[in-house]
């Protein structure tokens, strides 16, 4: 997996969820393993992470399709699945 586009992804996420003022525990928990992963290199708690947010996401989108982008959820579900 790509470190950029892992932490691109992850950006756009949280601010993403910043926007539609959507969990900001979840939040603060990606922004906090985003900063765990760049200092270590272990991506499981932020793909771990990136899986709640790829959730609630697709119920944002199931609400209001132009509330999230499809590339998000895309990106998305590639960090996750690899």
């Amino acid at each position: 997996m790509k470190t950029a586009l892992l932490e691109k992804t992850v950006e756009n996420t949280i601010e993403k969820l910043q926007k539609l003022n959507a969990n900001e525990a979840l939040v603060s928990e990606l922004e906090w393993c985003l900063g765990s992963y760049r200092y270590d290199q272990n991506p499981a708690g932020l793909i771990e992470k990136s899986q709640t947010a790829y959730e609630l996401l697709k119920t944002k989108k199931e609400e209001n399709s132009r509330a999230v982008s499809q590339k998000l959820l895309q990106d998305l579900e590639k960090i996750t699945l690899n």
